[in-house]
């Protein structure tokens, strides 16, 4: 059996913390800022945990088990 393949793009916009969980970016703080306040673009620079719903989903794109 060939070994599974991994999704470039969770690849990309993933990563995994020593306890397990699933880090993520912030969407919506790539263009358009001018109209968005500071306040909002700096919230939007901290990274986030990947919700419990979506966990195993991105598990699966990652291959993890």
């Amino acid at each position: 059996m060939p070994k599974q393949k991994t999704k470039s793009s969770a690849k990309k916009r993933f990563k995994l913390t020593g306890s397990g969980k699933i880090k993520r970016k912030h969407a919506f703080k790539s263009h358009i800022l001018t109209k968005k306040s500071k306040k909002r673009k700096l919230a939007l620079t901290h990274d986030a945990l990947v919700d419990k719903a979506d966990e195993s989903n991105v598990k699966l794109m990652l291959r993890m088990k």
